[in-house]
């Protein structure tokens, strides 16, 4: 698995823990996610880990608070729970890229096409 994908999934591990939706959406992200760089991304998610990545960080800390538990604080419950099934959609498009990039990639030789043979040089 890739760094990004074991990320992801420690990510949705935590959502899946016990405890207030709230606390387990920070360590999900301040853990998990808060570090991956869009670039590790596939370019099939940027975009929306973008927005889960604004969504999680939009309100100025106060007292020392972190950015991430801020925003986090003045969600509903409501609102956590829209970030993490967010969180959880990243993981399965993420999942499904990763499968399908792994699909075109032939297993054996032998599943390669072979080549008609008016392109097989005579020797």
């Amino acid at each position: 698995m890739s760094n990004h994908l074991d990320r992801f999934h420690a990510a949705v591990s935590s959502l899946a823990g016990h405890g207030n939706i709230k606390q387990r959406l920070i360590v999900a992200f301040e853990d998990h996610l808060a570090n991956v760089e869009s670039d590790e991304v596939p370019i099939a998610v940027k975009q929306s880990f973008a927005d889960l990545r604004k969504m999680m960080s939009g309100v100025e800390p106060l007292n020392g608070e972190g950015r991430i538990r801020a925003t986090v604080r003045k969600m509903s419950v409501i609102e956590a729970d829209e970030c993490a099934q967010k969180m959880i959609d990243l993981y399965t498009d993420i999942i499904r890229y990763e499968d399908q990039a792994q699909d075109s990639v032939p297993l054996r030789i032998a599943d390669q096409p072979l080549l008609p043979p008016f392109l097989v040089k005579s020797g």
